[in-house]
């Protein structure tokens, strides 16, 4: 198991910097995982919606290292929309979840506008119980 120390410099150079969505990116691909009892790289689909702009697509990045799931291999796909969703499916057994931003965290990464903040919530973030952040569905 990878320590977080060493996930988030891993995320930092493949990336180029640590932000907010980054790190959901990462969090969301754990869980799903996690709760899908999946393989990383081509246990799982991945559909991500309304992370078409930066910063906010930056959390494609964090998914894509935390699950393995790439554009290449054709098992993540991004859509259109004003509101962030990823579902999650096991390649496998079928199963899925669903995952959304909690509207308190939306907020917060609304009004996070400078690098040095957005550098401060994302590792306040990385040590955040995702039930606190995510609406999950399954």
């Amino acid at each position: 198991m990878v320590n977080n120390r060493v996930k988030l410099n891993e995320a930092l150079k493949f990336h180029g910097h640590l932000g907010p969505y980054l790190v959901l990116g990462i969090l969301a691909g754990e869980l799903a995982l996690k709760r899908l009892r999946c393989k990383k790289y081509f246990g799982l689909e991945v559909k991500v919606w309304g992370a078409n702009q930066k910063p906010k697509s930056c959390l494609i990045d964090g998914l894509q290292l935390e699950t393995g799931a790439t554009y290449g291999k054709g098992n993540i796909e991004k859509f259109n929309s004003k509101l962030i969703k990823i579902n999650f499916v096991n390649k496998v057994n079928h199963k899925k979840i669903s995952v959304r931003l909690k509207k308190d965290l939306i907020d917060i990464l609304e009004t996070t506008l400078t690098h040095k903040d957005s550098e401060v919530l994302a590792k306040r973030l990385y040590k955040t119980n995702p039930s606190e952040i995510f609406n999950i569905q399954a």
